[in-house]
């Protein structure tokens, strides 16, 4: 089992809260730091600082720590060209040594796009699976080659299909709750496939869609690492938990039966049920980056009593 930080700094905190998030997350021993891709904050509130780009901020990342992994859950396609995208992220791979993932998704905020003059097509799976071709295509080609691809939303000519990230691949995560396609584009691209926000039930349903979707390939479904990403409220008292969820808007008695809530006993008793779904990495979505409080006690006394 792996268990990542998963963070939405749009909501309103600077590069400097998330790089004390995780160097903190670091140094507790979580497997990754992961955060958004959205240019605005969701819901009333105090806007400032405003929002960071999310492969920039990985970049300085990548240089400010040494061992936790770095990733988005997950990047919109309609924000980056895949050419572009592929030389960021291999990039952000090399300043990092080896320790880059790329979440890549359709997209479905419509209101940032029109804030940001941000084309928001109709239709955006086609244009997921021509991006996770071209991005998968340029890293694969061996170096001295270019890279060609002719499809119905992107065109490359002779791309010298450079840089190469450091590792010899880098995880791709595709995820969400669509019925068909989804499952069949992570079945052929991705590395690892991801449910967030959703009760116990439908995690266990989409899994198994998913891997029969492998199985129609022909891929080992083993093969492809199954995660869950759930707000997170962690506290050791009653008290705690309901300052905690009040300060970012949670319901405790409404998200007790889908998101991850309580004390360190709670907790893992919630993880040990996502994994005996099949869950091999859980992402704990915290909301709040400014309360170090919270992931100290996640990291200290929740951390070392879940499963391995």
């Amino acid at each position: 089992m792996q268990y990542c930080i998963f963070t939405e700094p749009q909501q309103g905190f600077s590069y400097d809260d998330q790089l004390a998030f995780a160097q903190l997350a670091e140094h507790l021993g979580f497997t990754g730091f992961f955060r958004s891709d959205h240019y605005l904050r969701m819901g009333p509130g105090d806007p400032l600082p405003g929002p960071t780009d999310a492969w920039t901020t990985l970049a300085g990342l990548a240089r400010e720590t040494s061992r936790i992994r770095l990733g988005t859950l997950v990047s919109s396609v309609t924000y980056r060209t895949p050419g572009i995208l592929a030389i960021q992220v291999a990039q952000v791979d090399a300043m990092s040594a080896g320790r880059v993932e790329l979440g890549l998704g359709t997209g479905w905020f419509e209101a940032e796009h029109r804030a940001y003059g941000i084309p928001f097509p109709a239709k955006r799976f086609a244009l997921l699976e021509e991006q996770l071709a071209i991005v998968t295509g340029l890293w694969s080609t061996p170096v001295g080659e270019t890279f060609r691809f002719d499809g119905a939303h992107y065109r490359l000519e002779d791309a010298p299909a450079l840089p190469k990230p450091v590792q010899s691949r880098v995880p791709i995560i595709v995820g969400g709750a669509g019925p068909r396609r989804t499952p069949a584009i992570a079945a052929r691209f991705a590395t690892e496939f991801n449910i967030g926000f959703q009760p116990e039930d439908v995690i266990a349903e989409k899994f198994a869609v998913v891997r029969d979707a492998c199985r129609s390939i022909d891929r080992d479904p083993d093969d492809l690492l199954l995660s869950v990403a759930l707000p997170t409220i962690a506290a050791g008292s009653r008290r705690d938990l309901e300052r905690r969820a009040g300060a970012v808007g949670i319901d405790p008695e409404t998200a007790a039966g889908t998101d991850i809530l309580g004390d360190a006993a709670a907790i893992t008793a919630k993880v040990e049920r996502l994994r005996a779904l099949g869950a091999q990495r859980i992402y704990f979505q915290l909301m709040d980056m400014r309360d170090l409080a919270q992931l100290e006690y996640l990291g200290t006394e929740v951390l070392p009593l879940l499963p391995r």
